[in-house]
């Protein structure tokens, strides 16, 4: 979670956003079919729509500080490569209520992209609290199940030629701007 740029007027608009890497269409619909043969009863599952990896989540934010934050995103160094994540570990949070799939390991080029993210959106207010970056995609949101069997364990790698800045509106995601990550 991220505290808020900056406090808002009564009335202004805004928008609830965060940097996330997109999953390709064929990676959805991969991990969807993977999803479904775990023939899950509890929870509820995330559309495969939606599937994501989040960067860095912004929280409420004044619609125009968007113009400022895209810009100074712009100046983030990047791996000058696609971003290759695997996604090889079912898991479940207890405390969040999902399940999901991460990396055993952490690329350090997502970290490092990770890292420059905060540090660009440090003049707008924007401070992430103090805890370890934890990649993952979420299959499943109020899941209070155990970590199910998987009859094929999970073996995705999410590649991604960019990032992007992402509206959360109404369950729905929708991209406003991305990033390329090959230079």
């Amino acid at each position: 979670m991220s505290d808020r740029c900056e406090p808002r007027e009564p009335g202004e608009p805004f928008k609830r956003l965060f940097f996330a890497l997109p999953c390709s269409d064929a990676q959805r619909r991969a991990i969807a079919r993977w999803r479904s043969a775990l023939e899950l009863s509890d929870g509820r599952a995330v559309p495969a729509v939606n599937f994501h990896l989040t960067l860095m989540f912004l929280g409420t934010v004044a619609v125009a500080q968007i113009p400022g934050i895209c810009a100074a995103v712009a100046g983030v160094r990047v791996p000058g490569e696609a971003l290759n994540v695997p996604l090889d570990r079912l898991d479940v949070w207890r405390r969040a209520g999902i399940l999901l799939l991460a990396p055993e390991q952490t690329p350090q080029a997502l970290s490092q992209l990770v890292y420059a993210l905060q540090q660009a959106l440090l003049p707008y207010g924007i401070v992430e609290t103090p805890r370890e970056f934890r990649p993952h995609l979420t299959l499943m949101r109020n899941y209070r199940a155990p970590v199910p069997e998987a009859a094929i364990p999970p073996d995705f790698h999410l590649v991604a030629n960019h990032f992007s800045l992402f509206e959360s509106h109404k369950g729905r995601y929708r991209a406003l701007a991305q990033w390329p990550l090959i230079t």
